[in-house]
């Protein structure tokens, strides 16, 4: 209780004061009570939509069991449905968006926090921040339009000529492709990594640096030894949001991966995703089976994104543990 407070209730009779620590403690009570329904209502609709993935997938999970997760044929004319192809399809394409945008998210997140100017950063940050605005739409037109020909005239050809002993650079290049899809998610994704690992750089204390700086390190060694460890946690945070994101898309990813459900080891192979077989053949699921086995296909994203999360929290915790106990032992 503050000094001003303290004063209130000595200029007032007990009775008052009994009344004024009773108010405090309705308010209190309240406000507890408004912020406990709100975190269960959350869980709520959490356990809510898993419920209704496990009852609208019962007919697949019945019929096929465990083998919806290693069978490789799709065949809704025969009702045979196996869900490999896209989940390999979307762990592929995710991953590659990851490589590609986390190296670059976190030097552009570097140097907007603690080598441009701070007028020009904050005004790439502004555009950077709008990029993240745009619909997936149109990303997808972009990825057609741009990238589909350039990894088809360009980057293929020139992968195919430096890499072309490895099996994920092998095959006919057609453009539509994982690789493609990996591009595309990468430019979608960036724009979290970038804004958030910048606030948490930014967030750094500058006792930090002028500390690093006092003791003889140079602008970029106070940077990558002190304040990228420091923030390290923060920038974790990031890639996993920008995971999320590439794990859920949709619309981008079904304009350019190909929609053609077999696994290659070839980058440059069409393929599919679990949201884009989905949004592509959730109208025409005519039988009671092929609309479960589609349904059974987002309860797997649904767990496949739960475990990846389950993981990059223990990482991030991992982590956060080892920063702490550094700095016990400084």
């Amino acid at each position: 209780m503050n000094k001003s407070s303290t004063a209130v209730l000595g200029e007032t009779t007990p009775r008052e004061r009994r009344r004024l620590l009773v108010g405090t403690r309705g308010v209190d009570a309240t406000a507890r009570g408004v912020t406990l329904v709100s975190a269960l209502s959350v869980l709520a609709v959490t356990g809510w939509l898993v419920v209704e993935l496990w009852r609208n997938s019962a007919l697949a999970r019945h019929a096929f069991g465990l083998r919806f997760l290693t069978d490789r044929t799709w065949d809704p004319v025969f009702e045979k449905f196996g869900a490999l192809p896209f989940v390999y399809g979307t762990l592929v394409t995710s991953a590659l968006a990851l490589l590609i945008a986390v190296p670059l998210g976190v030097g552009a997140a570097i140097f907007l926090s603690e080598l441009a100017p701070r007028r020009a950063s904050d005004v790439l940050t502004f555009l950077i921040e709008l990029l993240a605005a745009v619909p997936s739409v149109v990303f997808g037109l972009v990825g057609i339009f741009v990238v589909v020909p350039w990894v088809r005239t360009s980057l293929g050809p020139a992968l195919r000529s430096a890499l072309g002993f490895l099996p994920l650079f092998q095959g006919s290049i057609y453009g539509v492709g994982h690789l493609t899809a990996g591009l595309v998610l990468a430019i979608m994704v960036l724009p979290f990594i970038i804004s958030i690992s910048r606030e948490v750089l930014l967030s750094v204390p500058n006792e930090l640096r002028e500390g690093a700086l006092a003791l003889g390190s140079t602008h970029w060694e106070s940077t990558w030894k002190v304040v990228v460890p420091t923030a390290a946690t923060g920038i974790l945070g990031s890639v996993f949001l920008a995971l999320a994101r590439a794990l859920g898309e949709t619309m981008a990813v079904t304009m350019v991966i190909g929609n053609d459900p077999r696994i290659s080891a070839s980058l440059f192979a069409p393929g599919y995703s679990i949201a884009a077989v989905i949004a592509n053949e959730f109208t025409e699921a005519t039988g009671d089976l092929y609309l479960h086995a589609l349904v059974e296909l987002g309860l797997v994203l649904f767990g496949l994104t739960v475990v990846l999360h389950g993981l990059a929290r223990a990482l991030v915790h991992m982590t956060a543990s080892k920063a702490q106990a550094g700095g016990v032992r400084a």
